[in-house]
């Protein structure tokens, strides 16, 4: 029986990989690169993935293409979570992974006993950053909905998203972590959040990050604990680790996808939490 399961689940793997391998050859991927004046000409590079024919329907003016913003994490790149940007485009989103860090930048440190350990700098330039490349997308990608974001991130980059998520909630739509360690879930119950969670002896949420099972179920959130590593969770892990949060990703995003027919009955609304408010001073033993 246990040999049945793992050929079962090896066959899931091997279908959810071919799917997406095949479906990446109709997106289309471009990088842009923006120098912000108000930053010192700060270098922000995009790379973008769209599907073609969506991104055609909607340069014709016949649709709106959602959004999706894609963060990385601390010292990994922004074109290395491919396997993520592929789902969200093939799903009809118009994905814009962006470069946060410079090598002219300071190094990311872990400051005990400081909001967020000392991480709220690396934040706001992360949110300076994001807010420069919305207005720099509008201009060549007209055609998208801006005023209803999907936030998506891996570790700090993930970190990065809920927080932007805080200071601008009207303009979020959907957010979707990867292992974020520092900045607490928001539980209001606004929008639909998906957060993936390592097995990782070193990487660990500090607490209050993650809110306990009773609390997610109230506020629409799904904590899906993998046994995979933290560093899995971008496009040089296993593909096991890829497919598994492909196919939950697919799922989540399947009831809103603008593939899928409007339902006849309206969902119903997520019942309203208060906020989990600022994460403890304290850090775990790393470094992302």
């Amino acid at each position: 029986m246990k040999r049945g399961i793992a050929v079962l689940l090896s066959l899931s793997t091997l279908v959810t990989i071919a799917y997406f391998t095949a479906t990446k050859w109709a997106i289309r991927h471009e990088t842009l690169m923006f120098y912000d004046p108000a930053r010192g000409n700060r270098p922000v590079e995009i790379d973008v993935a769209v599907r073609r024919d969506k991104e055609l329907q909607a340069n014709a003016g016949m649709i709106k293409l959602p959004v999706a913003i894609l963060n990385h994490g601390n010292t990994v790149k922004f074109t290395e979570y491919s396997f993520l940007a592929n789902v969200f485009a093939a799903r009809g989103y118009l994905v814009a992974s962006i470069q946060h860090d410079l090598a002219t930048d300071a190094p990311l440190v872990t400051k005990v006993g400081e909001l967020y350990v000392g991480r709220l700098p690396q934040y706001h330039r992360g949110v300076a950053n994001i807010r420069f490349a919305l207005e720099q997308l509008e201009k060549v990608q007209p055609n998208a909905d801006y005023d209803h974001l999907t936030m998506v991130g891996h570790s700090n980059g993930g970190d990065i998203s809920m927080y932007f998520a805080k200071m601008y909630p009207d303009q979020i739509k959907k957010i979707v972590t990867l292992d974020n360690l520092r900045v607490p879930f928001m539980t209001d119950g606004r929008f639909k959040i998906l957060s993936f969670r390592s097995k990782d002896s070193v990487f660990k949420p500090d607490p209050g990050v993650v809110p306990d099972d009773e609390i997610c179920e109230k506020a629409g959130i799904t904590v899906v604990r993998t046994s995979f590593q933290h560093n899995d969770m971008r496009d040089t892990g296993p593909d096991e680790a890829k497919a598994s949060i492909q196919g939950m990703l697919d799922k989540f995003l399947e009831d809103e996808s603008p593939l899928r027919p409007t339902p006849v009955q309206p969902p119903p609304t997520s019942p309203t939490m208060t906020d989990a408010g600022p994460v403890a001073p304290f850090a775990p033993p790393s470094h992302n």
